[in-house]
């Protein structure tokens, strides 16, 4: 197996935030990503950095961010060790780009990214190293060629990898971006993967730099073709509503959120995901054979694409 290259993972995950805001601010033509770049203290829980990265009221970003962290901490928090308890007692380091953009125009789909790397130490042993990360799509007016354009990009970027891949992480995906006492899917998937280190970590490194580098082409011919689709009160009311859905997922069932929180991670970073503006309302019900109907009866369950 080849050797484990960290300085290797975390330039590309550098490089990658700066590519990723570059595409955005070129895309929305207005805001700018404002960077706070953040240490923690020597004794804290959790010690180590990274660069945070806002956009706000853009002309096509209500508000977004390009997160990149390196942390390390003596103990994995109980969220990584409860399905890997051979982590206990392992000092840790993690790090990884994490990203969520919320558009203005509701008929453009909010999107999320991540990348990310592990690797679990102790004296005398080997370490337990591992990546994971994906991107999904979570459209409130969906159209077809859009979800098909965003999972035949997925396809591209897997098969080099393996005839099962895309097959595999898409059906990760779809069952992990689930909200089960909704019984919805988040919207209509991607590529999500965890605990990689099957292959070489040469391979698996590869991976994760198209996944990564892949996100802005599955997205932003998106964004393009919808950022400039008139809208009115109605569709703005349906998309604060539907984002309630995704705080729900981020607070209650997103791994990464839980892990941030568990380990003392930075709390303005890790909950950067949240959207600016969302609403719940009692009982809400689409109108049937609505634009807004549609979206729950072909594109909130698991499809093929």
């Amino acid at each position: 197996m080849s050797a484990i290259d960290k300085q290797a993972v975390k330039q590309f995950l550098m490089d990658l935030q700066d590519s990723i805001c570059q595409q955005l601010e070129l895309v929305d033509g207005r805001a700018k990503f404002i960077e706070e770049a953040w240490s923690r203290e020597p004794g804290d829980k959790l010690g180590g950095g990274g660069r945070t990265r806002v956009m706000t009221n853009g002309a096509v970003f209500e508000q977004g961010g390009v997160n990149f962290s390196h942390v390390e901490g003596q103990e994995m928090p109980m969220s990584a060790t409860a399905h890997r308890p051979e982590l206990a007692g392992r000092r840790f380091e993690a790090m990884g780009v994490s990203l969520v953009m919320h558009p203005k125009n509701p008929y453009v789909p909010t999107s999320h990214a991540n990348v990310r790397f592990f690797v679990a130490e102790k004296q005398g042993e080997d370490p337990i190293w591992w990546f994971g990360g994906g991107f999904d799509l979570t459209p409130f007016y969906p159209f077809e060629d859009d979800a098909q354009y965003w999972h035949d990009t997925a396809k591209k970027i897997c098969a080099p990898f393996g005839e099962q891949v895309y097959q595999e992480h898409k059906a990760w995906c779809d069952k992990y971006f689930y909200l089960p006492h909704r019984d919805e899917t988040r919207g209509v998937g991607g590529l999500f993967f965890d605990d990689l280190n099957h292959w070489e970590f040469d391979k698996c490194l590869a991976y994760i730099q198209a996944v990564g580098e892949g996100y802005t082409q599955a997205y932003l011919p998106i964004v393009e073709r919808r950022k400039d689709t008139a809208f009115g009160e109605r569709e703005r009311q349906f998309q604060l509503y539907r984002r309630g859905r995704y705080v729900e997922f981020n607070l209650v069932y997103d791994r990464g959120t839980l892990f941030g929180l568990q380990s003392g991670g930075r709390t303005e970073s890790i909950l950067m995901s949240m959207p600016p503006l969302a609403r719940w309302e009692y009982g809400y019900q689409v109108e049937e054979g609505s634009h807004e109907a549609e979206l729950y009866q072909d594109y909130l369950k698991p499809r093929d694409w």
